[in-house]
């Protein structure tokens, strides 16, 4: 494991230890009673993995758990989808007009066109308040993603408004499930005996695409997919 992967799941433990603590400080999902009809629209750069990754973590995470607790909104493999970077989170009305769409689709060609692919290493389950996460380490070029396209985007106007914990050592987060009701005991456990053995190969991120839709990928639109050099 390198240097960039430890300090990876060193902000990560601190993550789990402000959850534990009830005082995380990032910006969070607030519940609804039905995610799917969720009007509240973000403008974002996800990359959506190849059927053969989405439909591993179907069979190994989100069936088990939603046969214990099927109250929680589990994401179909089409719409589970690993966040690359940000840029208006979601909001009724939303806080983007359709000139920010267009600007963001044009420093997304600009930055993305000088990175390369990078790998994810799954490695465990991280139960939030909320939500329920996929957590992978991965390689240090999603840092230097980020940081460039944080950067274009302010310089363009349109900034980044979510709240984050680190402003380094990037990790991939995958959101697997989402609450309106408080998960229950043996929920909880089922998560910890997953995570405990959960074995999922790396994965190859190779492209990033701009999109506008709510937090469980309804409502979606695919403005542009960028394709990351080889």
């Amino acid at each position: 494991m390198s240097f960039h992967q430890d300090k990876q799941i060193e902000i990560i433990n601190k993550i789990e230890g402000q959850i534990k603590n009830n005082s995380l400080q990032a910006t969070v999902v607030v519940p609804v009673a039905d995610f799917a009809e969720d009007k509240r629209i973000c403008l974002t750069s996800v990359h959506f993995p190849k059927t053969q990754f989405t439909d591993s973590i179907s069979r190994n995470i989100i069936n088990p758990l939603k046969a214990i607790f099927p109250n929680a909104y589990y994401y179909e493999p089409s719409s589970l989808h690993l966040t690359i970077k940000n840029i208006k989170t979601i909001c009724d009305p939303p806080t983007f007009t359709p000139h920010d769409v267009e600007t963001a689709k044009n420093v997304l060609n600009q930055v993305l066109s000088s990175h390369t692919r990078f790998n994810i290493y799954p490695y465990r389950l991280l139960l939030f308040k909320n939500n329920l996460a996929l957590m992978s380490t991965t390689d240090e070029e999603l840092d230097k993603i980020i940081l460039h396209l944080d950067t274009e985007l302010k310089i363009s106007g349109i900034a980044d408004n979510k709240q984050y914990i680190n402003d380094k050592y990037f990790f991939s987060n995958m959101t697997v499930a989402r609450f309106s009701a408080t998960p229950n005991d043996l929920f909880r456990e089922k998560v910890e005996e997953i995570s405990a053995s959960l074995n999922l190969p790396s994965y190859s991120v190779d492209s990033v695409s701009l999109i506008t839709g709510n937090a469980v990928m309804k409502k979606l639109t695919v403005h542009s997919q960028v394709n990351l050099k080889d």
